[in-house]
């Protein structure tokens, strides 16, 4: 299936052969307990902290679309969280990125752990991955969509003994692709894009090692860290529509990065898909596709809490890749970042009504003064 486009393997990989009478996607499985025959060890399901079918289904798809061996779980936090125990002991280097999700390096700080934070854009020497038994990379970085170079990291890393993990969760499977760049492990949150809707908590891991991959799925059992059969349906429904959902993103994206450049209340516009980002040249070479997700700064908070409740379209809400174009002001979570930077996420919008929007909101928000 390597050989088909995108919208093609997001909707057949992990489909089961067609069966007159059946449907396209099998269902949830909902048993706690199966049927036990003479012998559980042969037997694919035994009891549901163990394994499901619907579990698998989806493994496969995503797996599939990473080029590895995957494992979900009912959170990106669960999935990065379980990874970080499987591989680290107590005393262990890993090096992590300064600018990325708050919450890794809130979790770090309280394994008995030694954490090197480095900015996403380095500088990456064989200095910063000397001794460290994991690098940790999130390209493009969230919230500021830094992008580093992961084949070139993987082999400084490599070369130093370290496994090397990504963050793919803004640019998705199908906008990158971490293990063929020479990463051991993607690790995602799909409660943004990959499942699409907002509505559902998950998140997965994929890898090129077996053995690896069986501690994970032994550490998901032993930990608990299951994701619900229903929940793990929706994802696979949703993961159906990626491309096209992408597509559009990206396309409303771009648009709306054309006229916030050439707008005179807002700064530091960033999406490593516009020419001049300073992350393009190095996300082209890497990044299949550059998503709906960017950035901007409005001179306040103030400003960004009128911005929002002005437009018509656009939502105040933390996480992206839904259906619908919100707004996150990220310096309210602790973000290092201006207190009136915005992370944009692009929804399924026409661009030419969320362009108007959006500008509309803008003029209104920056006219005058904010209470």
């Amino acid at each position: 299936m390597t050989e088909w486009g995108d919208g093609t393997r997001c909707v057949h990989t992990g489909s089961a052969e067609p069966v007159a009478g059946q449907p396209f996607l099998a269902g949830p499985v909902l048993a706690a307990p199966y049927h036990l025959g003479p012998g559980h060890l042969g037997a694919d399901d035994f009891y549901g902290r163990a394994g499901n079918p619907t579990w698998r289904a989806l493994e496969s798809a995503i797996g599939g679309l990473d080029g590895g061996l995957c494992t979900v779980f009912p959170s990106g936090m669960a999935a990065i969280t379980t990874l970080l125990r499987t591989l680290l002991s107590p005393g262990d280097v890993i090096v992590v990125p300064a600018d990325g999700y708050y919450l890794v390096r809130t979790f770090l700080a309280e394994l008995d752990v030694r954490a090197r934070e480095v900015p996403t854009v380095g500088p990456w020497t064989p200095e910063v991955v000397a001794g460290a038994r994991l690098v940790l990379l999130e390209t493009p970085s969230n919230p500021g969509l830094d992008v580093c170079d992961i084949k070139e990291i993987a082999e400084l890393a490599h070369a130093a003994g370290a496994l090397v993990a990504v963050d793919n969760t803004t640019a998705t499977p199908i906008g990158q692709r971490p293990l063929e760049l020479g990463a051991d492990i993607s690790v995602a949150s799909d409660t943004k894009a990959v499942a699409g809707h907002s509505d559902v908590l998950f998140g997965h891991i994929s890898v090129t090692d077996e053995a690896l991959w069986t501690q994970l799925q032994r550490q998901r059992s032993m930990g608990g860290a299951i994701p619900g059969p229903f929940e793990t349906w929706m994802v696979h429904r949703g993961l159906g529509t990626l491309d096209v959902r992408l597509a559009r993103q990206a396309e409303n994206a771009a648009a709306l990065v054309e006229v916030l450049h050439r707008h005179g209340g807002v700064a530091d516009v960033r999406w490593p898909g516009w020419p001049t980002d300073p992350s393009h040249a190095v996300a082209v070479r890497q990044m299949r596709r550059f998503g709906g997700v960017f950035t901007f700064v409005l001179p306040s908070a103030e400003h960004v809490t009128k911005f929002v409740a002005e437009s018509r379209l656009v939502a105040a809400a933390t996480s992206f890749g839904g259906l619908h174009s919100t707004a996150d002001r990220r310096a309210r979570w602790g973000d290092p970042v201006p207190e009136g930077l915005v992370r944009f996420s692009a929804g399924l919008e026409d661009s030419h009504d969320l362009v108007r929007d959006v500008l509309a909101a803008l003029d209104r928000a920056l006219a005058g003064p904010v209470q």
